[in-house]
């Protein structure tokens, strides 16, 4: 393996957060809730994307 791209672990970590967000939200019947981790989950997601094509146009990747 190489490198760890910490920043990409974080961005993961964030995700992955914003997913349990939405799951407890169904569960305590947050419409609010929900609809707040679902614009969290594509906030992170697409920061991690374009973090991604900025460091493989800089070569990092």
């Amino acid at each position: 393996m190489k490198n760890v791209q910490w920043v990409f672990i974080l961005y993961a970590l964030a995700a992955l957060f914003s997913m349990i967000a939405i799951g407890f939200a169904i569960g305590v019947k947050s419409v609010l809730g929900i609809i707040g981790g679902i614009i969290l989950l594509f906030v992170v997601m697409g920061m991690g994307f374009k973090t991604k094509k900025a460091m493989r146009d800089k070569g990092l990747l």
